[in-house]
């Protein structure tokens, strides 16, 4: 057998193992703060909405309103990590609560840092840690 490639196999494995840890699903957050408030990945604002039950079981913004403001997306395989909850919502897909707010991102925030979002209406709040 190659003396080279007995050393490389266990390595590689070990590598694997290691980046599975760093990036598979279960140990990483579906956000983050940023200035004081949460972001997504991309670094865009999630904001609350003041009508969503408390119990973070349920959003009742679908349809024309989930269009304007787009749940924060989580897998079906996702599960519960600290302060952040998947639930299901009407149309089957999952969407991440935090502290028992559903999060949303805003169709006029344009780039990251924006917060136009704040206000609208009197009932979208940005999500805060």
């Amino acid at each position: 057998m190659n003396p080279k490639r007995t050393f490389l196999a266990p390595l590689a494995l070990l590598v694997l193992s290691a980046c599975s840890g760093m990036y598979g699903h279960s140990g990483t957050m579906p956000a983050m703060t940023r200035d004081g408030v949460l972001v997504n990945p991309a670094g865009m604002t999630l904001y609350t909405f003041d009508k969503d039950p408390a119990d973070a079981t349920k959003s009742v913004c679908n349809g024309p309103c989930a269009t304007n403001w787009p749940p924060l997306a989580a897998d079906k395989s996702a599960s519960v990590s600290g302060d952040w909850k998947p639930i299901m919502r009407d149309d089957g897909s999952m969407q991440w609560s935090y502290k028992g707010k559903p999060v949303y991102l805003w169709v006029k925030d344009m780039k990251p840092g924006d917060r136009s979002g704040d206000g609208v209406n009197g009932v979208w709040r940005i999500a805060r840690p």
